[in-house]
């Protein structure tokens, strides 16, 4: 199960990553954007077929994403568990991997702000958080020239992991 978990985990990683890129029109450096391509295209391009790009957003990925923890999920079916159940897990993983995602490119984004902020990847890492850390750069103040919004961010991720974990327990 663990390398299941593993598997998917990292593809269903690279999909919502693909997403959030196209969705917020980030140029991604060549090598993320070869990583990322060459990763998930045997399951995007054929879906693409499916589900045609609405609105600007790649569909695929982000169906593709949620497809890849329905799979890794799946096993619980075979163990007994009824369909609907599965479906219920599915979705709660998906939506965890979602704030999960986000909160790893905040650390992420932390880190290079305190060890390289001129690191290659760093405005790559700074434009992929933008759309979460703009509206609470507007309401969060700076603090003696330090910008708070990140852990501000951090914090409201959290709350809506344990609120998501207690709709999905209760």
């Amino acid at each position: 199960m663990l390398i299941v978990d593993t598997i998917a985990g990292l593809l269903g990683a690279v999909l919502l990553l693909r997403f959030w890129m196209q969705a917020i029109r980030v140029r991604p450096p060549s090598s993320v954007a070869q990583f990322t391509f060459q990763l998930s295209d045997w399951l995007v391009r054929p879906l693409r077929r499916l589900v045609p790009g609405v609105g600007g957003y790649d569909w695929a990925s982000l169906i593709g994403a949620f497809l890849i923890v329905f799979l890794a999920t799946s096993v619980l079916f075979i163990a007994g568990l009824s369909l609907q159940t599965v479906l219920l897990m599915a979705l709660h993983r998906f939506l965890q991997w979602v704030l999960y995602g986000f909160m790893a490119m905040l650390v992420i984004e932390a880190i290079f702000s305190w060890v390289n902020p001129h690191a290659p990847l760093a405005p790559f890492i700074r434009a992929l958080n933008e759309p979460l850390l703009r509206p609470l750069r507007k309401v969060v103040p700076l603090v003696g020239n330090l910008d708070l919004s990140l852990l501000v961010a951090l914090i409201l991720l959290q709350i809506a992991q344990l609120v998501l974990t207690m709709l999905f327990k209760g």
